[in-house]
């Protein structure tokens, strides 16, 4: 999944990777691309994760990974990484979901579980202020529940911002009116509209 939307991030872009699984895209851009990695805890030209012995504690993204810094990274206040985040100046940001509705909408932040922790960040911020918000997934979660959903029925983090999907199974661009497959992996669009129980195109 990582490398599917490393492929399809456009040439020059400024993208936050949020934590989890959107973080192993730097590992898949190329490194002429021109993408611009910013991470919320105050990095622009984040490289790749940090191999080894080539980890420094005190070099890290949002999750605590240790990574690596490009040419030309600069360090800035946190106040300022949310100025960033807010004021539209990303165009994508890369994010996990615990649900994606079929008109964007976007869970990511809490199940609504009395016994699950929130994972409160700067996802809310994001949602809002990237250009284009992606969402990577599995498409179907342990209990074999779809995450693409007619409607969310856990908190949401933010209403109609997510436009692509990407899954195990396929991926998905949202338009807010349909759901459209721009590709399956071992599957056809037709099982996927039956297991999901959605009309997709």
């Amino acid at each position: 999944m990582a490398a599917l939307v490393a492929r399809d991030i456009p040439a020059g872009a400024y993208v936050n990777l949020g934590i989890g699984q959107p973080t192993l895209v730097a590992d898949h851009l190329a490194p002429d691309s021109g993408v611009v990695l910013h991470t919320e805890n105050g990095m622009l030209s984040m490289g790749p994760a940090a191999p080894g012995d080539a980890a420094d504690p005190d070099l890290i993204n949002a999750g605590k990974v240790p990574v690596t810094e490009l040419p030309g990274a600069a360090y800035f206040h946190h106040a300022d990484s949310f100025a960033m985040m807010r004021g539209g100046h990303l165009d994508v940001c890369v994010l996990g979901a615990f649900q994606v509705s079929v008109t964007g909408d976007l869970a990511n932040w809490h199940t609504g579980d009395p016994d699950a922790i929130p994972a409160v960040g700067g996802a809310m911020d994001l949602a809002i202020g990237a250009k284009s918000v992606y969402v990577m997934m599995t498409l179907f979660a342990r209990d074999g529940s779809p995450k693409l959903v007619p409607a969310c029925t856990y908190p949401l983090t933010g209403v109609g911002c997510v436009d692509r999907v990407y899954t195990d199974l396929a991926t998905f661009t949202i338009t807010g009116d349909a759901v459209i497959v721009r590709e399956t992996f071992g599957i056809s669009v037709g099982e996927l509209s039956d297991r999901l129980a959605l009309p997709l195109r």
